[in-house]
């Protein structure tokens, strides 16, 4: 496999990307100059140094040379104690903080469970979230479960619910003001506002 062979293929793993598009990644960098590659490279390798994951919610965010393991959200005192929201990724945590309608915790899932998967602790960070339920166990007085409105969100729900089913904090789905296929990322504030506003058991 040539240079221009292992660098499509390692952009087609990316979100969204096939292999042509990939391979499109690979002509554009060799099209620019040579700084531009430098300053990607540079990137990268800051991304690795810079950039830390919360001991609590999991979600990536900038050390800036604190030595502190939370993240700026986690480290807040004056959110609201009382409210979990669990999301799939950073980028629907971001969405929603964009908002400006939660003021609670989060705790970041890696992820979305798709139908008949057959190893769901692969896949989610299930155990994490149980011993952060437990951390906050005396705190807690609901639980929002903040999943993309298609199939996968919705199993992902159905399975977090079940799995916690004998917990005695209810567990709340966002609102249908987010249509059927619907990602967080792409949501406008107004609609994730009108999400959490509704949200049902």
């Amino acid at each position: 496999m040539n240079s221009i062979d292992k660098l499509s293929e390692i952009f087609s793993h990316f979100p969204g990307i096939g292999p042509r598009q990939a391979r499109r990644f690979v002509y554009y960098l060799l099209s620019r100059n040579h700084n531009f590659s430098e300053d990607l490279i540079r990137a990268i390798e800051n991304i690795k140094r810079e950039i830390t994951q919360c001991s609590s919610c999991h979600r990536f965010f900038t050390k800036n040379g604190s030595p502190s393991t939370l993240c700026s959200i986690c480290a807040d005192a004056s959110r609201d104690s009382s409210l979990l929201m669990v999301v799939p990724r950073d980028i629907d945590l971001e969405a929603i903080e964009r908002s400006g309608s939660f003021n609670g915790y989060y705790f970041v899932l890696g992820g979305s469970l798709p139908i008949l998967e057959k190893e769901p602790e692969k896949r989610i960070r299930i155990s994490n979230l149980e011993i952060r339920i437990n951390k906050d166990w005396e705190k807690l007085k609901e639980i929002i479960l903040g999943m993309n409105a298609n199939a996968e969100g919705e199993n992902t729900a159905d399975f977090i619910k079940e799995k916690f089913k004998n917990l005695d904090i209810p567990f709340t789905t966002l609102g249908r003001g987010l249509s059927t296929g619907a990602e967080l990322e792409y949501a406008d504030p107004e609609t994730l506002k009108n999400a959490l506003l509704h949200r049902s058991k």
